[in-house]
């Protein structure tokens, strides 16, 4: 089957951003695939912004010096502590809303996909909000940058040092957590390393640390300057030397290909490709931006069994919604316990490890949810459940801070908490209807429903198009392109892209 310009563009859009916005809508039948990609990485060229959401009373605490920060700490009392505690789960929460927002309205889409794949890549669960902040501009700086200079920032972030325990990796008494994940993690993969090479490059990175602003420091006193043997090099490396070691290894650069391969193409590994891939990303000096461009504008990038073969994450599918109906949420936080609900809270992966994505994202309760997630926002539907009540994962959010509609049945063991007594409180998204309407002015009516499906979905629905128009308001024209739009991101084929 042949595929058209519009459905391959799309198929770019959702894999090399998060799904079209309603502006470009038009543009997609006009230009190629090569057309597109190369607008995606002109608008991704310039240097990010670094997102700083922290409040003053905390930037008080953390611009001081490092020895009057540690006394200042030192002498706060229980609800002094508290109130930073707080204040730093506030600040990730804005964070987290923040980076959201650039995700939904950025014109530098590759960018922000591939600083999102990076997310999960360097999984790091840190309630410092100055922290992650470093960490998540490191990744998005780096993200089309070079993957080793992108390794070796993110080993020195604040961030990773404290999630990793590497703050306590000092000479004589080694902890060997951070050299294991990133050998494991981060870099070969598992099974092609030792026990031995753990030990060895733990050492390496001992005296690595970070001051309480969260700037890398090398304490030398706590350093082993021995000789250390990794991976069959011997040598009184350091964590830097160690991390060069790890790069000259081919199996890095499969490594790192493979994972983006699932990610960006298909859950399905072609053992062929990934060689390929693995092998011009090795010779290219791990320059990330190529790895891309040999997988975008590949023709076997867009072959029909990679079209419609991803499930999209909970985060891809809320910020896909937004794109292509723009929205003002008068309750923002909402999309957070949405997050939370469907198993993907950005800055707060389940472990070290990350998400692990594909089908793990569906069960029967939160495909429920995902599908009733477009009536949420139109409030149609009658929707109320709270998260799990866990103080570090909901950032202080307690029952009835932040709720939404939905049916009691629907979602309870993902959510994992009681519906007695909650309090009702909806999204309240006021839709920018007139750019997305307008775009289907020329279509006749008859046709109305095929086509929105045809923009919507990236894979053929098992709904009929007679049961869409059987549910959708056939009052007026606009009433039946919005109902019918709102039916088909209903589906479980809305789920795919």
């Amino acid at each position: 089957m042949s595929l058209t310009n519009q459905m391959k563009n799309q198929h770019l859009m959702w894999r090399a951003g998060f799904g079209p916005a309603v502006e470009q809508l038009k543009d997609l039948s006009k230009f190629t695939p090569k057309q597109i990609f190369t607008a995606l990485v002109k608008a991704s060229s310039k240097k990010p912004d670094y997102i700083d959401v922290a409040d003053d009373y905390l930037k008080g605490l953390w611009m001081g010096i490092e020895e009057a920060g540690r006394q200042q700490k030192k002498e706060m009392d229980k609800d002094e502590r508290k109130k930073v505690q707080q204040k730093n789960r506030e600040g990730v929460r804005n964070l987290n809303m923040y980076w959201m927002h650039e995700m939904v309205n950025s014109a530098a889409q590759l960018r922000e996909k591939i600083a999102f794949f990076f997310h999960g890549h360097f999984a790091c669960r840190n309630l410092n909000v100055f922290y992650q902040q470093g960490l998540l501009d490191v990744i998005r700086r780096n993200a089309l940058g070079n993957f080793g200079t992108m390794l070796k920032e993110v080993s020195k972030t604040a961030a990773m040092l404290n999630f990793l325990n590497n703050q306590q990796n000092k000479k004589d008494k080694p902890n060997e957590n951070f050299a294991r994940e990133v050998m494991e993690l981060f870099t070969l993969g598992r099974g092609n390393y030792t026990e031995n090479d753990v030990k060895e490059a733990a050492r390496a990175f001992t005296g690595w640390g970070a001051n309480v602003k969260g700037e890398f420091q090398f304490r030398r006193f706590q350093h082993d300057f021995g000789s250390k043997t990794v991976l069959g090099r011997t040598g009184n490396f350091d964590g830097g030397e160690v991390l060069d070691i790890l790069l000259e290894e081919k199996q890095t650069a499969k490594y790192i290909t493979q994972k983006l391969y699932k990610f960006l193409v298909n859950e399905k590994v072609d053992n062929a490709k990934i060689e390929w891939l693995a092998d011009r990303f090795y010779k290219n000096n791990y320059e990330i931006s190529k790895l891309l461009e040999d997988i975008f504008t590949s023709d076997w990038f867009y072959e029909e069994k990679n079209i419609g073969a991803q499930i999209k994450s909970p985060v891809e599918l809320l910020v896909g919604i937004q794109r292509i109906l723009p929205m003002k949420l008068q309750n923002e936080e909402a999309l957070m316990v949405l997050q939370r609900i469907l198993g993907q809270l950005l800055f707060y992966p389940p472990n070290v490890a990350g998400w692990p994505g594909g089908k793990a994202w569906i069960d029967s309760s939160s495909l429920m949810m995902r599908m009733r997630i477009p009536k949420l926002i139109n409030d149609i539907d009658v929707m109320n459940v709270t998260p799990k009540d866990d103080d570090d994962t909901m950032m202080g959010m307690k029952d009835g801070d932040v709720q939404m509609k939905m049916p009691k049945k629907a979602g309870s063991q993902q959510a994992g908490g009681s519906y007695a007594g909650m309090k009702r409180q909806q999204l309240n998204a006021d839709v920018d209807w007139k750019d997305y309407v307008k775009y289907y002015e020329s279509t006749e009516r008859e046709a109305l429903a095929e086509t929105i499906s045809k923009v919507l979905l990236q894979t053929k629905s098992r709904v009929s198009m007679d049961t869409i128009k059987q549910f959708a308001d056939q009052t007026g024209r606009e009433n039946f392109i919005k109902t019918a739009t709102l039916q088909i991101m209903s589906t479980p084929e809305y789920q795919l892209c």
